[in-house]
């Protein structure tokens, strides 16, 4: 463990400042201590911001959802409101680490989380997201684990989060705050693909402190819902996930959201699956014609060729689960 200046703040301004000066942000500590013990990270100063004003769960004026930065995961799973508004959101995030982790780990902390990539944990392996300009490991090393889609042939590491997933096919934004004022963000455009520059993850400035997620409203009746395939069913990664949202009305699809995780550099939108589904009726026929589209650009590697058809059979039968609802 390198040497490292540690406050704690207790208002947004005092954390702001301190963040303007390079601090990097700590809250339940999952992520960013085991990297430091690992020397991947290595901070000149910690703010821990754990004690900011942060932590609401509230239902926005229009029906949507606002979850404060700071909610844990554990309580934002069993909060009553995201459970019966949006089901894939207490899915994704029970299906998440451990239960010690959840009770630890926050909603904003989830989303920053950096990859479980063993190339980027391991200091002595090429890694362009770790040290740019240095290569990637994974390319030609073992990469079942790595991404199919939205990769690069500068990185190929897969995005960790399951509940960055629902929060993609909600279509939800990231409120920010920094020396400039607030912001917001699309998800989809806060977690940023690896192009060239793999070291850059986010878009997210110098400073800058997530203090919430907000889901739009959506129309309702909204069914929805998470899956996760994994290699076993305690702690452990996705090899791919789904997370499906649909509104249905006079036994036609309206809207459909979904979205994939375990498969690419980020949570993956698929939007060529949302437009099969809109204006159709439920069938096992649109349910697999739909997931056909799920891999759709997919470069898969040495081997992990078989998350191709692993990832529509997941959606697929996302599909069937949520389109199948009472």
């Amino acid at each position: 463990m390198h040497p490292f200046a540690y406050t704690r703040v207790s208002d947004t301004r005092e954390a702001l400042d301190a963040g303007r000066r390079g601090g990097r942000y700590i809250a339940g500590g999952t992520t960013l201590v085991d990297l430091m013990r690992e020397t991947v990270e290595r901070p000149e100063s910690l703010v821990d911001i754990s004690g900011l004003p942060l932590r609401e769960v509230t239902v926005t004026a229009r029906g949507g959802l606002r979850i404060g930065a700071l909610v844990r995961m554990a309580e934002a799973a069993a909060h009553p409101k995201v459970r019966t508004l949006y089901p894939v959101v207490s899915q994704a995030l029970e299906l998440s680490a451990s239960a010690q982790l959840r009770n630890m780990a926050t909603i904003g902390g989830n989303i920053m989380q950096r990859t479980r990539c063993t190339y980027f944990r391991d200091v002595t392996a090429d890694c362009n997201k770790r040290e740019p300009g240095s290569g990637c490991a994974a390319r030609d090393g073992f990469n079942r684990m790595h991404a199919i889609l939205g990769s690069s042939d500068a990185c190929v590491a897969t995005h960790p989060s399951d509940v960055a997933v629902a929060f993609a096919a909600l279509e939800a934004t990231v409120h920010l705050l920094g020396p400039g004022g607030e912001r917001r963000v699309p998800f989809t455009d806060f977690l940023l693909r690896p192009g060239g520059t793999p070291n850059r993850e986010q878009a997210i400035r110098q400073g800058e402190l997530i203090t919430a997620v907000e889901i739009p409203a959506h129309p309702r009746p909204l069914k929805s819902g998470y899956l996760k395939v994994r290699d076993r069913q305690s702690y452990e990664f996705a090899l791919t996930s789904a997370a499906v949202a649909l509104h249905m009305r006079g036994g036609v699809i309206r809207e459909a959201r979904v979205a994939a995780g375990g498969v690419a550099t980020v949570p993956w939108k698929l939007p060529a699956v949302e437009r099969a589904l809109i204006g159709e009726r439920p069938s096992d026929r649109l349910w697999a014609e739909a997931a056909g589209h799920a891999a759709d650009g997919a470069r898969p590697l040495q081997h992990n060729r078989f998350k191709v058809e692993l990832l529509k059979r997941t959606v697929e039968r996302q599909l069937r689960t949520v389109g199948e609802m009472e």
